[in-house]
Protein backbone atom coordinates (compact mmCIF):
# COMPACT_ATOMS: atom_id res chain seq x y z
CA UNK A 1 0.00 0.00 0.00
CA UNK A 2 1.48 3.13 -0.86
CA UNK A 3 0.81 6.63 1.19
CA UNK A 4 0.15 9.70 -0.19
CA UNK A 5 2.12 12.80 0.84
CA UNK A 6 0.47 16.00 0.34
CA UNK A 7 2.84 18.82 0.53
CA UNK A 8 1.81 22.13 0.71
CA UNK A 9 2.32 24.73 -2.26
CA UNK A 10 4.93 27.00 -1.77
CA UNK A 11 3.60 30.18 -1.36
CA UNK A 12 4.37 32.94 -4.49
CA UNK A 13 5.57 36.51 -4.10
CA UNK A 14 2.87 37.82 -5.28
CA UNK A 15 0.65 35.78 -2.43
CA UNK A 16 3.31 37.44 -0.02
CA UNK A 17 2.45 40.94 -1.55
CA UNK A 18 -1.17 40.57 -1.37
CA UNK A 19 -0.71 39.27 2.17
CA UNK A 20 1.30 41.98 3.24
CA UNK A 21 -0.74 44.79 1.74
CA UNK A 22 -4.11 43.20 3.56
CA UNK A 23 -1.63 43.00 7.07
CA UNK A 24 -0.92 46.84 6.61
CA UNK A 25 -4.41 47.91 5.59
CA UNK A 26 -6.04 46.09 8.52
CA UNK A 27 -4.63 48.76 10.93
CA UNK A 28 -6.59 51.18 11.90
CA UNK A 29 -3.79 53.17 12.57
CA UNK A 30 -2.31 53.29 9.02
CA UNK A 31 -5.10 55.61 7.21
CA UNK A 32 -4.92 57.63 10.26
CA UNK A 33 -1.40 58.09 9.99
CA UNK A 34 -1.67 58.95 6.15
CA UNK A 35 -4.26 61.36 6.69
CA UNK A 36 -2.83 63.60 9.19
CA UNK A 37 0.59 63.00 7.93
CA UNK A 38 -0.67 64.31 4.89
CA UNK A 39 -2.50 67.45 6.31
CA UNK A 40 0.60 68.56 8.29
CA UNK A 41 2.97 68.61 5.43
CA UNK A 42 0.26 70.06 3.11
CA UNK A 43 -0.49 72.74 6.17
CA UNK A 44 2.90 73.49 6.64
CA UNK A 45 3.32 74.63 3.02
CA UNK A 46 0.30 76.27 2.65
CA UNK A 47 1.00 78.34 5.42
CA UNK A 48 4.09 79.34 4.70
CA UNK A 49 2.52 80.57 0.87
CA UNK A 50 -0.48 82.60 2.88
CA UNK A 51 2.24 84.07 5.04
CA UNK A 52 3.74 85.47 1.79
CA UNK A 53 0.65 86.48 -0.18
CA UNK A 54 -0.85 88.34 3.26
CA UNK A 55 2.09 90.25 3.68
CA UNK A 56 3.05 90.80 0.19
CA UNK A 57 2.58 94.47 0.00
CA UNK A 58 4.44 95.09 3.56
CA UNK A 59 7.58 94.05 1.02
CA UNK A 60 8.91 96.85 -0.93
CA UNK A 61 8.97 96.47 -4.84
CA UNK A 62 12.40 95.95 -5.35
CA UNK A 63 11.81 92.63 -2.40
CA UNK A 64 8.68 91.99 -4.29
CA UNK A 65 10.55 92.03 -7.69
CA UNK A 66 13.31 89.76 -6.26
CA UNK A 67 10.84 87.13 -5.04
CA UNK A 68 9.49 86.70 -8.31
CA UNK A 69 12.63 86.95 -10.21
CA UNK A 70 14.41 84.50 -7.99
CA UNK A 71 11.93 81.92 -8.36
CA UNK A 72 11.22 81.89 -4.30
CA UNK A 73 8.00 80.87 -4.85
CA UNK A 74 9.21 77.39 -5.50
CA UNK A 75 10.47 77.58 -2.06
CA UNK A 76 7.06 77.35 -0.83
CA UNK A 77 6.11 74.27 -2.96
CA UNK A 78 7.53 72.06 -0.56
CA UNK A 79 9.30 73.90 2.83
CA UNK A 80 12.40 72.41 5.49
CA UNK A 81 9.66 72.13 8.10
CA UNK A 82 7.21 70.62 5.55
CA UNK A 83 9.89 67.93 4.64
CA UNK A 84 10.74 67.16 8.75
CA UNK A 85 7.10 66.31 9.20
CA UNK A 86 7.13 63.62 6.25
CA UNK A 87 10.45 62.09 7.43
CA UNK A 88 8.91 61.72 10.94
CA UNK A 89 5.76 60.10 9.39
CA UNK A 90 7.21 58.00 7.04
CA UNK A 91 9.83 56.38 8.48
CA UNK A 92 7.77 55.87 11.37
CA UNK A 93 5.36 54.04 9.28
CA UNK A 94 8.40 51.97 8.25
CA UNK A 95 9.32 51.28 11.59
CA UNK A 96 5.91 50.35 12.92
CA UNK A 97 5.20 47.87 10.18
CA UNK A 98 8.13 45.47 10.51
CA UNK A 99 7.91 45.60 14.69
CA UNK A 100 4.04 45.59 14.94
CA UNK A 101 4.69 41.62 14.00
CA UNK A 102 7.22 41.12 16.88
CA UNK A 103 5.52 43.07 19.44
CA UNK A 104 1.91 41.46 19.03
CA UNK A 105 3.53 38.05 18.24
CA UNK A 106 2.12 37.83 15.16
CA UNK A 107 5.58 37.13 13.64
CA UNK A 108 6.08 33.17 14.76
CA UNK A 109 2.50 32.84 13.39
CA UNK A 110 3.64 34.21 9.67
CA UNK A 111 7.54 32.62 9.56
CA UNK A 112 5.34 29.24 10.50
CA UNK A 113 2.90 29.63 7.54
CA UNK A 114 6.10 31.00 5.12
CA UNK A 115 9.63 29.94 6.17
CA UNK A 116 11.10 32.20 4.00
CA UNK A 117 12.13 34.93 5.88
CA UNK A 118 13.81 37.18 3.15
CA UNK A 119 10.69 36.94 0.28
CA UNK A 120 8.60 37.91 2.96
CA UNK A 121 10.40 41.00 4.75
CA UNK A 122 11.05 41.70 0.77
CA UNK A 123 7.51 41.80 -0.01
CA UNK A 124 6.49 43.56 3.03
CA UNK A 125 9.04 46.54 1.83
CA UNK A 126 8.03 46.61 -1.92
CA UNK A 127 4.47 47.32 0.20
CA UNK A 128 5.68 50.09 2.33
CA UNK A 129 7.67 51.75 -0.34
CA UNK A 130 4.41 51.50 -2.63
CA UNK A 131 2.14 53.00 0.01
CA UNK A 132 4.57 55.71 0.74
CA UNK A 133 5.39 56.19 -2.64
CA UNK A 134 1.83 57.13 -3.00
CA UNK A 135 1.43 58.94 0.48
CA UNK A 136 4.67 61.20 -1.18
CA UNK A 137 3.19 61.74 -4.67
CA UNK A 138 -0.04 63.40 -3.30
CA UNK A 139 1.28 65.48 -0.56
CA UNK A 140 4.24 66.88 -2.93
CA UNK A 141 1.88 67.62 -6.14
CA UNK A 142 -0.87 68.64 -3.53
CA UNK A 143 1.25 71.20 -1.77
CA UNK A 144 2.58 72.48 -5.22
CA UNK A 145 -0.61 73.22 -6.78
CA UNK A 146 -2.19 74.71 -3.73
CA UNK A 147 0.75 76.93 -2.96
CA UNK A 148 1.36 78.14 -6.33
CA UNK A 149 -2.12 79.18 -6.49
CA UNK A 150 -2.37 80.79 -3.16
CA UNK A 151 0.90 83.00 -4.76
CA UNK A 152 -0.97 83.15 -8.07
CA UNK A 153 -3.45 85.47 -6.52
CA UNK A 154 -0.19 87.66 -6.63
CA UNK A 155 1.08 87.30 -9.69
CA UNK A 156 4.22 84.84 -8.08
CA UNK A 157 3.05 81.33 -8.88
CA UNK A 158 4.89 79.16 -11.11
CA UNK A 159 3.17 76.36 -13.05
CA UNK A 160 4.80 72.70 -12.87
CA UNK A 161 6.50 72.93 -16.17
CA UNK A 162 8.43 75.66 -15.08
CA UNK A 163 12.17 74.72 -15.01
CA UNK A 164 13.02 72.82 -11.42
CA UNK A 165 9.49 72.91 -10.56
CA UNK A 166 8.86 68.94 -11.23
CA UNK A 167 11.95 67.83 -9.62
CA UNK A 168 11.18 69.67 -6.53
CA UNK A 169 7.39 67.74 -6.54
CA UNK A 170 9.72 64.30 -7.54
CA UNK A 171 12.40 64.67 -4.94
CA UNK A 172 9.63 65.50 -2.37
CA UNK A 173 7.93 63.00 -2.94
CA UNK A 174 10.34 60.02 -3.61
CA UNK A 175 11.75 61.39 0.06
CA UNK A 176 8.58 59.31 1.91
CA UNK A 177 9.72 55.65 0.50
CA UNK A 178 13.36 56.10 0.96
CA UNK A 179 12.90 57.44 5.07
CA UNK A 180 10.43 54.88 5.19
CA UNK A 181 12.60 52.02 3.98
CA UNK A 182 15.05 53.41 6.41
CA UNK A 183 12.93 53.17 9.08
CA UNK A 184 11.93 49.37 8.25
CA UNK A 185 15.54 48.73 8.35
CA UNK A 186 15.72 49.76 11.87
CA UNK A 187 12.99 48.23 12.65
CA UNK A 188 13.95 45.23 11.85
CA UNK A 189 17.58 45.45 13.44
CA UNK A 190 15.94 46.89 16.68
CA UNK A 191 12.66 45.39 16.83
CA UNK A 192 11.01 47.48 19.86
CA UNK A 193 8.60 50.35 18.32
CA UNK A 194 9.84 53.45 19.82
CA UNK A 195 13.22 52.98 20.12
CA UNK A 196 13.17 52.36 16.54
CA UNK A 197 10.84 55.54 16.40
CA UNK A 198 13.32 57.12 17.97
CA UNK A 199 16.51 55.62 16.13
CA UNK A 200 14.92 57.10 12.93
CA UNK A 201 15.12 60.42 13.90
CA UNK A 202 18.01 60.01 15.29
CA UNK A 203 19.08 58.86 11.93
CA UNK A 204 17.38 60.95 9.64
CA UNK A 205 16.75 64.11 11.26
CA UNK A 206 19.09 64.96 13.74
CA UNK A 207 22.26 64.10 12.82
CA UNK A 208 22.04 65.60 9.36
CA UNK A 209 21.42 68.70 11.24
CA UNK A 210 24.66 68.67 12.91
CA UNK A 211 26.62 67.93 9.93
CA UNK A 212 28.50 70.67 8.80
CA UNK A 213 29.64 71.93 4.99
CA UNK A 214 32.77 73.70 5.92
CA UNK A 215 35.02 70.79 6.54
CA UNK A 216 35.44 68.11 3.69
CA UNK A 217 34.55 64.89 6.26
CA UNK A 218 31.12 66.30 7.65
CA UNK A 219 30.07 67.88 4.40
CA UNK A 220 30.84 64.30 2.45
CA UNK A 221 28.61 62.88 5.51
CA UNK A 222 25.83 65.28 5.27
CA UNK A 223 25.82 65.20 1.82
CA UNK A 224 25.17 61.37 2.41
CA UNK A 225 22.11 61.49 4.04
CA UNK A 226 18.27 62.01 2.65
CA UNK A 227 17.69 64.94 4.59
CA UNK A 228 20.93 66.46 2.30
CA UNK A 229 19.87 65.00 -0.41
CA UNK A 230 16.13 66.53 -0.84
CA UNK A 231 17.38 69.87 0.40
CA UNK A 232 20.06 70.00 -2.70
CA UNK A 233 17.53 68.69 -5.01
CA UNK A 234 15.21 71.39 -4.22
CA UNK A 235 17.22 74.19 -4.12
CA UNK A 236 15.99 77.42 -5.95
CA UNK A 237 17.51 80.80 -6.15
CA UNK A 238 20.56 82.07 -6.19
CA UNK A 239 23.44 79.28 -5.57
CA UNK A 240 25.09 79.75 -2.55
CA UNK A 241 29.32 79.23 -2.07
CA UNK A 242 29.83 75.94 -0.65
CA UNK A 243 33.47 74.71 0.52
CA UNK A 244 32.33 71.77 -1.41
CA UNK A 245 29.67 71.35 -3.90
CA UNK A 246 28.08 68.62 -4.97
CA UNK A 247 25.47 67.66 -8.11
CA UNK A 248 22.12 66.77 -8.63
CA UNK A 249 22.97 63.45 -9.94
CA UNK A 250 24.97 62.79 -6.49
CA UNK A 251 21.91 63.39 -4.57
CA UNK A 252 19.70 60.97 -6.77
CA UNK A 253 22.17 58.21 -5.93
CA UNK A 254 22.21 58.81 -2.36
CA UNK A 255 18.35 58.25 -2.17
CA UNK A 256 18.90 54.73 -4.48
CA UNK A 257 21.76 53.88 -1.82
CA UNK A 258 19.64 54.61 0.96
CA UNK A 259 16.79 52.53 -0.47
CA UNK A 260 18.80 49.49 -1.65
CA UNK A 261 21.10 49.51 1.66
CA UNK A 262 18.00 49.53 3.74
CA UNK A 263 16.44 47.22 2.33
CA UNK A 264 19.54 44.81 2.04
CA UNK A 265 19.45 45.29 5.58
CA UNK A 266 15.97 44.44 6.88
CA UNK A 267 16.37 40.81 4.64
CA UNK A 268 19.53 40.20 6.20
CA UNK A 269 18.39 41.36 9.52
CA UNK A 270 15.55 38.89 9.40
CA UNK A 271 17.37 35.95 7.73
CA UNK A 272 19.98 35.62 10.20
CA UNK A 273 18.03 36.66 14.11
CA UNK A 274 15.63 34.37 15.37
CA UNK A 275 12.20 35.22 15.74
Amino acid sequence: MTTLTLTEPRARFLDLIASEWLKLWSLRSTAWSLLLGALAVVAFNVGTAWDHYRYWFQYDAEGRAGFVRNEMALMDAFTGNASMVLILCAAAMGAVAVVGEYSSGLVRTTFAAVPARGSLMAAKLLVVAGVQSGFGAVVAGVSFWSTQAVLAERGAGLPITHPGALRIVVASALLAPVCALAGAALGALLRHSAVSVVGSVVLLLLLPSVLGDRRHLTAVLAHATPLHAWQRLVGVGPAAVEPYPWTAGGAWLVYALWALGAGAVAVVAVRHRDQ
